[in-house]
């Protein structure tokens, strides 16, 4: 396995200064945005999509410092019920999708996205009940745009030889595994999963067996590594359906931390063997949004958690069997 970063965090930096940074760490292999809420910093799509020269500078410095690009990330709303921007995103992910097959990437990430409640909604709805009886039916409707949008890209991706990691994320139609399965039964295995457990744990999900389950199925196709402190005295009075700002830490129910600051070292670990355990041996790409510390600081903490619990090499024969 290898430690990579999505490098939104060095957005700051030029990507030749965040590779050679990163290099310095120990990090092996970056996720590149280029689109969509994570915006395009290191890799602006239309400045490099069927332009060989400029991926060819792009891959020449990943070159100079031994560093792997393991996907492409455009998180985006496709199924955005206001058609103009349902549009952009639409095209920002198509467009992704040709560049990674361009770039010899084979994984992009996105979010399902998330649609309106009926076909004269303004606004995504994320809907978590069902009643009363009108949200059943919206759910149902959203499904429905859903997978007519989704069964476009899944040969799409085909065609590119690229896998589609969709990020369960709250806020969006997929948000846990069994919506990802759903999602994958309606398509192709293109479609697959970003593993995120940050947005898993303040849904009370189990880590391990949300792998396991997904990996019966050989969908997990990317693996972000974030951490979530739920935090149990605000939980109690607030719940963890938390709308305050993610600045405000000190009285949210959970907030995103660095890998080890929410869950210790030996958890991580119980995650890195049960990725193993299911066939995943990719990157653990760490995604940084702790509002406690600085991105370098945080940064490093997770990767030298991350350097004790991966496995680098092929397990042997159980000669003891």
């Amino acid at each position: 396995m290898q430690v990579g970063v999505l490098t939104v965090l060095l957005g700051d930096q030029p990507l030749e200064d965040a590779v050679e940074y990163l290099d310095e760490i120990g990090v092996e292999a970056v996720e590149l945005a280029c689109g969509g809420y994570v915006g395009d910093d290191h890799l602006p799509t239309q400045d490099v999509l069927d332009d060989e020269d400029a991926q060819s500078e792009l891959l020449a410095v990943l070159d100079d410092h031994g560093m792997d690009l393991a996907a492409l990330a455009t998180h985006n709303n496709p199924i955005h019920p206001d058609e103009e921007q349902a549009e952009a995103d639409d095209t920002q992910f198509r467009d992704a999708i040709a560049l990674a097959d361009q770039l010899g990437v084979d994984t992009v990430v996105n979010f399902s996205g998330l649609p309106g409640g009926s076909p004269t909604a303004q606004v995504p709805n994320w809907i978590t009940a069902p009643w009363p009886p009108d949200h059943a039916e919206a759910l149902e409707y959203q499904w429905e745009v859903a997978i007519d949008y989704w069964s476009e890209i899944a040969p799409l991706a085909e065609e590119h030889g690229v896998d589609i990691a969709v990020e369960m994320h709250p806020n969006m139609l997929v948000h846990e595994p069994h919506g990802l399965l759903k999602l994958r039964e309606a398509t192709n295995e293109r479609i697959g999963a970003n593993f995120d457990p940050s947005h898993l744990y303040w849904q009370d999900i189990s880590i391990t067996d949300a792998i396991r389950l997904l990996g019966e199925h050989d969908a997990i196709h990317h693996f972000h590594a974030k951490d979530t402190k739920v935090y149990e005295e605000q939980a109690r009075t607030r719940g963890v359906l938390d709308t305050q700002s993610y600045g405000d830490v000190a009285d949210r129910a959970w907030s995103f931390r660095s890998v080890g600051y929410g869950h210790g070292e030996q958890h991580w670990k119980d995650v890195v063997s049960t990725l193993r355990m299911v066939g995943y041996d990719g990157v653990l790409s760490i995604e940084h949004e702790d509002a406690l510390a600085s991105p370098t600081e945080g940064l490093e903490k997770a990767v030298d958690v991350l350097k004790r619990a991966r496995f680098e090499e092929t397990p042997g024969d159980a000669y003891w069997a």
